[in-house]
């Protein structure tokens, strides 16, 4: 294959430089043989639509992942078809480029939260679920949660307006699961569920506040944040000196890039040769 021309697949971002992505997907092309490099492109917001519409196809972009913050906007330049997790989200994270010159998208990221979790034999039908955040992230954790009937799902951010978003979706497309929204911390009765999910970004740096207390947290619950870096934050390490059972984000990113690697590919990944190449990167 070394004499065709190199695929080129990518990432865009704004930034984009703390990406893991590449070591993962670049070590999935080079196990199976393909000759593909997957690349960072930091594109600014008021540069995407450029980014779609041309840059594409001068590059000869044959696939790339969307991350924060353009998710959502990227949603509305998809030309061709959107997945039910993008249509549902109105948001992607994997975009294909089509034969004809198209663009066809999709939402690995709820989906990859719910095989992370089947992977750490850990189920959501009848457990009472809290969930932090609801904004970009947090919606497709929603929607994954939601899917897989949990008793209760009790939803808090700060910023109520994403919430009613959130809210609207779950009602349209869950309308049997029991959801609630919340207007503080205390309302979630986190010492009752079975199941807590920060999807905020508070955790990533050092000085963070610790958004729950401590000793709403006992033994048998099951902490989940999507932070990956750092691989503990402080929710976690209270959490585990709590008894809980934890996880960060990192099984998530694996299993979302196992999946918009087949999308784009059609084959199956090699998530191993995935896992290896990401436990290196974070452990470097």
């Amino acid at each position: 294959m070394s004499h065709e021309e190199k695929q080129l697949y990518g990432l865009i971002g704004y930034p984009v430089g703390h990406s893991f992505s590449a070591v993962m997907h670049n070590a999935a092309f080079k196990h199976l043989g393909i000759n593909a490099e997957y690349q960072l492109f930091e594109v600014p917001p008021d540069k995407l639509e450029e980014f779609f519409k041309k840059t594409v196809f001068e590059k000869k972009i044959k696939g790339f992942n969307v991350t924060v913050p353009h998710k959502e906007q990227a949603f509305g330049l998809i030309s061709a078809s959107v997945s039910i997790s993008a249509a549902m989200n109105r948001s992607v994270n994997t975009v294909s480029v089509e034969p004809d010159g198209t663009l066809s998208g999709t939402n690995t990221d709820g989906a990859g939260f719910s095989f992370d979790l089947k992977e750490r034999g850990v189920g959501i039908t009848g457990k009472r679920v809290v969930l932090l955040g609801a904004g970009g992230g947090a919606k497709s954790v929603a929607t994954a949660v939601t899917a897989l009937n949990p008793q209760r799902l009790a939803i808090f951010d700060i910023d109520h307006s994403k919430t009613e978003v959130l809210l609207g979706i779950l009602d349209q497309y869950f309308p049997h699961v029991s959801v609630e929204t919340v207007s503080s911390l205390d309302e979630l009765k986190i010492p009752e569920c079975d199941i807590l999910i920060n999807a905020t970004p508070v955790g990533m740096r050092t000085d963070d506040p610790l958004l729950v207390r401590p000793e709403w947290l006992h033994s048998g619950m099951f902490v989940y944040d999507l932070i990956y870096n750092p691989q503990k934050t402080e929710l976690l390490k209270v959490a585990e000196g709590s008894g809980c059972l934890t996880a960060n984000g990192l099984g998530m990113l694996l299993w979302q890039g196992v999946l918009a690697f087949q999308f784009w590919t059609g084959k199956h990944a090699p998530v191993d040769v995935m896992r290896k190449a990401l436990m290196e990167k974070i452990n470097a």
